[in-house]
């Protein structure tokens, strides 16, 4: 029901902009560093940070400078790290085997950033496209993406980073069916405390293209991706993903990308009240910072609006490239 409001001058909302305090009192939604999830790239290599070039102010980073970086993150407050690597491309084939060796670069991270920063959650991704020889996320039969072996592989990669030691797992592959299969293969191996974040509404975006850069994907990306993420045109869609992913045992759930789905984070909040997540994506990230370089925009402001933004829509928790910067102003409040 909506609030009557009494006519002015009885009722002046701007009385309680009037001032700093009064603004801060009368204040709906708020942000602290505990909303923020930071995603950081890694690469071999030892004492290597490297800029991604469409990602201004972004690195890889090899494993001592990923450890570096969870240890700053536990230092501002952030209480968790997502790993996305970037794979040597001699290691990329067309069943993506690398995806769930024990010693590949995400699970050493992992396992260096546990035994360094064990307070810290370490969210990994799980998909093929780093490992794949086709730059898909899944497993490519004849020009298709096939649905069931690659959830046997994608059980087999959330198997392995269980194994090293990662607190969250981030499905983000789209494939029908592979939270109710990790899961399952999650409690037959005694991960039964392994939460998982399902990117359930994940969307065929043209939002991802500096990310791409970032992991080394866009090069041998053949074709799209729009047979398995979702049509940026549907949002009842989103839900039944979202409540199918729920069924098979997704612990939080996330919609990708952030800013122009915030229409979806408010409808997946109110239909199911779960823990719900959104990613800033690159896109996101490098239009406000281009802005910023060129003097149109003022960083620091947008940066904050945005983030508030994705809380005011209902989001539990954002994860954003801008994660330490806006920690660090955030802990200066």
């Amino acid at each position: 029901m909506r609030p009557t409001v009494a006519p002015f001058p009885t009722t002046r909302l701007r009385r309680t902009r009037r001032t700093a305090a009064l603004r801060a009192l009368t204040r709906e939604t708020t942000l602290s560093v505990g909303d923020l999830i930071w995603p950081i790239f890694v690469r071999d290599g030892e004492n290597v940070l490297e800029e991604v070039p469409s990602m201004p102010g972004v690195m890889r980073r090899s494993i001592d400078r990923a450890v570096a970086a969870a240890e700053e993150a536990a230092d501002l407050g952030i209480p968790a790290i997502c790993l996305f690597p970037y794979t040597d491309p001699s290691l990329k084939t067309e069943l993506c085997e690398e995806a769930w060796s024990p010693d590949n670069l995400s699970n050493r991270t992992i396992r260096a950033i546990k035994a360094a920063v064990p307070e810290i959650a370490v969210m990994t991704d799980i998909a093929l496209d780093p490992y794949n020889a086709n730059g898909h996320d899944g497993i490519v039969r004849d020009g298709i993406i096939v649905n069931d072996e690659t959830v046997e592989a994608l059980v087999k990669m959330a198997l392995a980073q269980a194994e090293a030691g990662a607190d969250i797992l981030g499905p983000s592959d789209m494939m029908d069916g592979r939270i109710g299969a990790m899961r399952k293969a999650l409690e037959a191996a005694g991960h039964c405390d392994i939460t998982i974040m399902s990117y359930s509404a994940k969307y065929a975006s043209a939002f991802y293209g500096p990310f791409r850069d970032a992991v080394g994907a866009s090069g041998a990306l053949k074709g799209d991706k729009k047979t398995y993420q979702m049509d940026p045109a549907n949002s009842d869609e989103a839900l039944r993903l979202i409540e199918r992913d729920l069924m098979e045992g997704a612990d939080m759930v996330m919609v990708k990308p952030g800013m122009p789905y915030l229409d979806i984070c408010r409808r997946v909040k109110d239909a199911f009240a779960v823990p719900t997540y959104a990613y800033q994506v690159s896109g996101e990230y490098a239009m406000l910072m281009a802005a910023a370089q060129n003097g149109w925009l003022d960083r620091e402001k947008v940066m904050m609006e945005s983030l508030m933004s994705f809380k005011r829509a209902g989001c539990d928790g954002i994860l954003t490239y801008f994660a330490p910067e806006a920690a660090a102003l955030l802990g200066r409040d």
